[in-house]
């Protein structure tokens, strides 16, 4: 039975929601499953990714092909890089306790990315609405900067009428 680690679609039209699933490849895309392995909610920013790692290495172990979407978020939630550590594992190249040092760094690391662009997203945010205030200041000065001459301008002018009258 060839197993596929694919995404099985689910949510509203317009707003998909994935279950990241261990299927028979024979399956529909959105029919049975033997394991469900997480969730990835393209949606949001970053998108929210949360996967049962091991599981998804148990699978990748046991000759389980998982798609290109699939094997996308495999690599970046680690289940690629564990895989390949358990390979060099299994082969002698290195121990147990490395492999897990390398792949706790890794996680460390991309914790540290993932991060930094949060925060950078709602650093931007933050200055697009303190443009947007001043903008709408600006506007607001404008506009009752031009409301104040034309009074006086009236005034002016009004004047000028009266005194032409009285000539």
């Amino acid at each position: 039975m060839p197993v596929k680690i694919r995404l099985q679609r689910h949510g509203k039209k317009g707003k998909p929601f994935y279950w990241v699933v261990a299927a028979d490849s024979r399956s529909k895309r959105d029919g049975r499953f033997l394991e469900k392995l997480g969730t990835y909610n393209p949606n949001t920013n970053p998108a929210t990714i949360d996967i049962d790692v091991d599981g998804a290495v148990k699978w990748l172990q046991n000759g389980a092909q998982p798609t290109d979407t699939a094997r996308a978020i495999l690599s970046y939630k680690g289940a690629m890089l564990k895989n390949h550590l358990a390979g060099g594992v299994r082969k002698g190249a290195l121990t147990e306790e490395q492999a897990e040092a390398k792949f706790t760094a890794w996680l460390d690391e991309k914790a540290g990315k993932v991060t930094g662009k949060t925060e950078g997203l709602e650093k931007a945010k933050e200055e697009a609405k303190a443009k947007a205030l001043e903008a709408e200041k600006s506007v607001n000065e404008a506009r009752i900067a031009a409301k104040a001459p034309v009074a006086d301008d009236e005034d002016t002018a009004g004047e000028n009428a009266n005194s032409d009258s009285e000539e």
